[in-house]
């Protein structure tokens, strides 16, 4: 049997191999020299998977590629972009007008790649959520999803969403600044449950 006492004095050089070894394979590989990691370029296009469904998640993907296209228009990475607008204080106009450009941006390249959803799959969360008497709300559940699909379009909705939503005076008052994402995306949806709700009030 191997002496207890031995094997304890033989783990520190175990260890030492085993750091050797992988600094060896390190250097091979070129890990002698420090580089940071250089972030992602926001002009070229990255998968985005909401971690919701429904309006949330339309939003949340929405928002996501929209800071992208902006950080694009700007010439700037999606982290600085974020970090920037995440500070207290008046928003340039540059930056208004490129986040909202972004978020245009991104509803063209959802609807070119089929992730934009029709109205009618977020009807009856929209009407969940408005401030609606119930027989108005059965009146507009009981319209055939064709009807609804036939007169209003997702990405037509969400332009005139992104039109009506004042950016600066959101981007201005952000109550938490480190999830600028989250109140952009709670702003869009609300906005989008709201202009999908009147809009869905005209067709009766």
């Amino acid at each position: 049997m191997t002496d207890p006492l031995f094997r304890l004095l033989g783990l520190p050089a175990l260890a030492l191999a085993l750091v050797g070894a992988v600094l060896t394979v390190q250097l091979t590989h070129g890990g002698g020299t420090f580089e940071p990691l250089h972030p992602a370029d926001p002009c070229v296009e990255r998968e985005v998977t909401a971690q919701a469904d429904g309006i949330e998640g339309l939003t949340e993907s929405l928002v996501l590629l929209g800071v992208d296209a902006a950080a694009c228009r700007l010439q700037v990475s999606r982290e600085a972009l974020t970090l920037e607008l995440a500070q207290p204080g008046p928003r340039t106009d540059a930056e208004v007008d490129a986040l909202r450009a972004g978020l245009h941006d991104a509803v063209r390249r959802m609807k070119a790649d089929g992730t934009l959803p029709p109205i009618s799959d977020l009807v009856d969360e929209a009407l969940d959520n408005a401030d609606l008497n119930g027989f108005l709300k059965a009146a507009i559940k009981a319209l055939p999803d064709s009807v609804i699909d036939g007169a209003l379009e997702t990405d037509d909705v969400l332009d005139r969403t992104i039109d009506d939503l004042d950016v600066r005076a959101l981007l201005e008052n952000l109550d938490d600044q480190g999830d600028l994402n989250r109140q952009v995306e709670a702003a869009v949806e609300q906005s989008v449950e709201d202009a999908l709700v009147d809009r869905l009030r005209n067709l009766l």
